[in-house]
C-alpha cells in the first residue's frame, strides 16, 4: 500500500472491503508492519481468484473509511475485468 495512506486515517482500520470493477467485494485484514500498511488475511485468496500476476499493477481508491476500489491492470497496461467467482466465504464481504 502507498506509504501516505495512513494520512487519511486517525487510526488505520483493521479491515478493508475491496471492491473491484464488477462490484464484487472482498474482506481483507490490515496489518501495520515497519510503519507500512499491508493487506493480510484474505489478500492471498483475492490475488489468486483475480489471477494477479507479477508485473500487474493495481490502483487503490479510498471510497469510504473502510472500503477501497481496486482496479487491476495486466503487464500490457490493460484493465483486467474478472467476473465474481466462487471464493472462500470467510472473506466474502457482506453487502
Amino acid at each position: 500500500m502507498p506509504l501516505d495512506i495512513t494520512k487519511h486515517f486517525v487510526a488505520v482500520p483493521t479491515e478493508f472491503k475491496l471492491k473491484n470493477n464488477t462490484s464484487c467485494s472482498w474482506k481483507v485484514t490490515v496489518k501495520l508492519m515497519n510503519g507500512r500498511v499491508t493487506l493480510d488475511q484474505g489478500w492471498a485468496t483475492y490475488a489468486a481468484v483475480h489471477q494477479i500476476k507479477i508485473g500487474y499493477m493495481m490502483t487503490f481508491k479510498l471510497l469510504t473509511p473502510d472500503t477501497l476500489k481496486v482496479i487491476i491492470f495486466d503487464d500490457d497496461g490493460i484493465e483486467v475485468v474478472n467476473k465474481c467467482r466462487k471464493h472462500d466465504e470467510a472473506f466474502a464481504a457482506k453487502e
